[in-house]
């Protein structure tokens, strides 16, 4: 079992910058591909990036890309995710998730937070 805990969502304007965090508790973290996917209301869970065991390999959504970005550091069992430039369509909950793979669907993901609100104002 892996127990995931978001946090660092707010409201912030178009334009601005936030980070979130994803604390992991229970079997090894470094066992695992992290991934990031978003919900906006009346639509479905979109993928937004996705890092490997080790950090050495990041994947991106087309409509994140050049603006967001994906780390880890194991030994505080976090995953980050720093957005930058931000649009009001970002706008959603954020959910961590855990993979035993980098992967890019929501089913390939066992284990999954509460999730964070963003809001990014016009």
């Amino acid at each position: 079992q892996v127990q995931l805990v978001e946090s660092g969502g707010g409201l912030v304007q178009a334009g601005g910058s936030l980070t979130l965090s994803c604390a992991a508790s229970g079997r090894t973290f470094s066992n695992y591909a992290m991934g990031w996917f978003r919900q906006a209301p009346g639509k479905e869970r979109e993928f937004v990036a996705a890092i490997n065991w080790n950090g050495g390999f990041a994947s991106y959504g087309d409509s994140v890309k050049g603006r967001f970005t994906i780390s880890r550091d194991n030994a505080k069992k976090t995953v980050y995710l720093q957005m930058n430039s931000l649009k009001p369509e970002d706008t959603a909950v954020y959910y961590c998730a855990a993979s035993s793979a980098t992967a890019v669907l929501p089913v390939d993901y066992g284990y999954w937070g509460q999730g964070a609100q963003v809001t990014v104002s016009s």
